[in-house]
């Protein structure tokens, strides 16, 4: 499965599609790019006159690129295609402001029983993390 595969399989579209790029995958992890265009309507409430990205979109953004793109590499032998994102544990270290660019980096920690757990990272083109934390899914 290529790297065009995975995108064309995400179960998103825009506007709540938040992966512009695989940059690479293995079994052992993933690694991707996003840029928060300054047009997304969220910006224009969070918050005013002072736009950044609301928390629960960087904790979509991780999962999305983190957890879904790894969940259905993983699982394409399977035939599975279905991911529930189960739980977080994320630790916001620096806003994000409209216009940035932001790469997430997918360790798995474990992939066993249809679950799915990784650890994921969020860092700007500074190479500053972002967010840290542990993202789980199951896959059906």
């Amino acid at each position: 499965m290529n790297k065009q595969d995975i995108l064309n399989k995400l179960p998103y579209s825009k506007p709540f599609l938040f992966v512009d790029e695989i940059i690479s995958i293995t079994e052992n992890g993933v690694k991707g790019t996003f840029i928060f265009n300054e047009n997304l309507d969220f910006y224009k409430g969070h918050f005013k006159n002072n736009p950044i990205t609301p928390g629960v979109l960087l904790i979509e953004t991780m999962a999305q690129i983190g957890l879904v793109c790894l969940g259905i590499y993983l699982s394409e032998s399977e035939k599975k295609e279905n991911i529930a994102f189960t739980s977080s544990e994320i630790e916001f270290l620096k806003p994000v402001f409209p216009n940035e660019k932001v790469t997430v980096i997918s360790e798995k920690l474990y992939y066993r029983f249809g679950k799915l757990k990784c650890k994921v990272k969020m860092i700007n083109e500074n190479k500053e993390a972002i967010c840290t934390g542990t993202l789980a899914g199951m896959i059906t």
